[in-house]
């Protein structure tokens, strides 16, 4: 049986994961930021070109996403991510009541 790939939905399925991670590392980039600008850690024009050089990223990204139709977001990753460990919390604190579910 030959498998068929729609060539179209794979690449938008690929750039919408290049995407996310992106978005990952922007958050990453944020957090940093803000922990430097409150630390004390950049100078007033330091932690402006920061700001702007931070802001310029999140319009390209947004752009991107406009122009490639994306509309996944790393606030979807978080929340799949958040109902993944939401499970694996209730299998720890109910065992009894996964294996019981796992027999039926």
């Amino acid at each position: 049986m030959p498998l068929t790939v729609d060539e179209n939905s794979l690449k938008h399925g690929v750039l919408s994961l290049v995407v996310t991670l992106a978005e990952v590392i922007q958050e990453a980039l944020d957090r940093q930021a803000l922990r430097r600008i409150n630390g004390g850690d950049l100078g007033p024009e330091e932690a402006e070109r920061l700001a702007d050089a931070l802001l310029e990223l999140d319009e390209a990204m947004g752009q991107i996403k406009e122009d490639h139709g994306i509309v996944t977001s790393v606030a979807d990753l978080h929340r799949g991510l958040d109902e993944v460990v939401d499970d694996v919390v209730d299998k720890l604190i109910n065992p009894r009541r996964w294996a019981e579910e796992a027999q039926q």
